[in-house]
């Protein structure tokens, strides 16, 4: 008698949490969706990369369409003059940046021998200052074994194998690819959504409230971090092109990517710049100068650019956005620490919204 009371009341609570965790229709179709949507990133993000890249670039794109139209310009028209200015952009990304970023990335790896030989002789005064803590056999085995890994690291860049071939096919087609599905994804974006919508259920009030919360929050975040990379970057490059910092180029690209990961870039993206400017003046006055310009780009990138472009936007607690980060970045590697935040985002907006669903629903659970 007791183990059926006791499975009956199992069963029970069972029905007491689905009751509130799904308690309507609505609330299901929305589990289904993020879990099909999930799985779909999941297992085929390699296959559908490009319809996934070039989804994500149209609507980001779609911002600057959205704006066109206010200004009264045709919605065909929006979208020529936006595609134009993306075709623009890539090309000079492709031939303008990417070459020159490259070889910078090649000279510092050329380099990087004789810049840790430097700093061997410099970190071996260490024992006669510190031969409590450290001796020279400690210090020969740890330089030894960094100066291996270097070597592997520069043989894999400047070989090019049967893998670095077929990779740059794949990027060949993706260039092509690309710019064609974001044309169409803009140009014909109502029907591509009326397509989609048409496999929704009926009911979807949660589901469109969930998405009108997120896509403003996503929309925001995102467009303003792409502006940030780019203003921070070109800013970066004129000051240390203009104080003739070696690798300008690469080290401004590190400096306006660092701020994806936020809280950690901007400490990781130091100790390159740092380093660099050590090696090339030394400890003097434009390694001085080098770094005050670099901690001044750091100020105006924290006090001015972000409450510019991020005000009241993805209001997430400091560990959220970390265990964030952590997740999606082990799941998707960069995009899914470039794509945290959203998430992130997401996630929030669902949690709000369901409870308010499961009350009005359920209002005596």
């Amino acid at each position: 008698m007791k183990n059926k009371d006791r499975e009956f009341s199992n069963i029970k609570f069972f029905q007491d949490w689905i009751s509130r965790v799904f308690p309507n229709s609505q609330a299901i179709s929305l589990a289904v969706l993020l879990v099909l949507g999930f799985f779909l990133v999941i297992y085929l993000s390699d296959i559908l990369m490009p319809v996934f890249a070039s989804g994500v670039i149209a609507y980001l794109l779609e911002g600057l369409v959205s704006f066109s139209e206010a200004k009264g310009f045709p919605r065909r028209l929006s979208v020529f003059l936006v595609y134009v200015a993306f075709l623009a952009f890539l090309i000079f990304i492709l031939f303008a940046v990417l070459p020159v970023l490259y070889q910078q990335t090649i000279q510092l790896f050329e380099q990087l021998p004789s810049m840790i030989s430097r700093g061997q002789l410099e970190v071996m005064k260490l024992p006669e200052q510190y031969p409590q803590f450290i001796n020279v056999e400690q210090i020969d085995e740890l330089f030894a074994v960094v100066r291996q890994e270097l070597i592997g690291y520069t043989q894999k860049l400047l070989s090019i194998s049967a893998a670095s071939f077929f990779s740059l096919i794949t990027l060949i087609v993706y260039i092509i690819l690309i710019p064609v599905l974001v044309f169409f994804f803009l140009n014909d974006n109502e029907r591509i959504i009326a397509w989609f919508v048409q496999y929704l259920p009926r009911e979807r009030h949660l589901s469109t409230n969930v998405w009108l919360e997120v896509d403003v929050q996503i929309g925001n975040y995102v467009r303003g971090k792409f502006i940030e990379v780019l203003i921070l970057g070109l800013i970066s490059y004129v000051t240390f092109s203009f104080m003739q910092l070696n690798y300008a180029l690469l080290l401004a690209v590190c400096m306006g990517l660092s701020v994806i990961i936020p809280y950690v870039g901007a400490t990781l993206v130091t100790f390159p710049v740092v380093i660099v400017a050590y090696f090339q003046w030394g400890v003097g006055d434009e390694f001085v100068y080098i770094t005050i310009a670099y901690a001044v780009i750091q100020i105006f990138d924290g006090v001015f650019l972000v409450p510019m472009l991020f005000s009241e936007v993805v209001n997430l607690h400091p560990v959220a956005i970390i265990v964030a980060i952590l997740f999606f970045g082990g799941l998707w590697g960069f995009w899914g620490v470039f794509f945290a935040i959203p998430l992130a985002a997401l996630v929030q907006a669902v949690l709000t919204a369901w409870p308010r669903i499961s009350e009005e629903e359920n209002p005596g659970a």
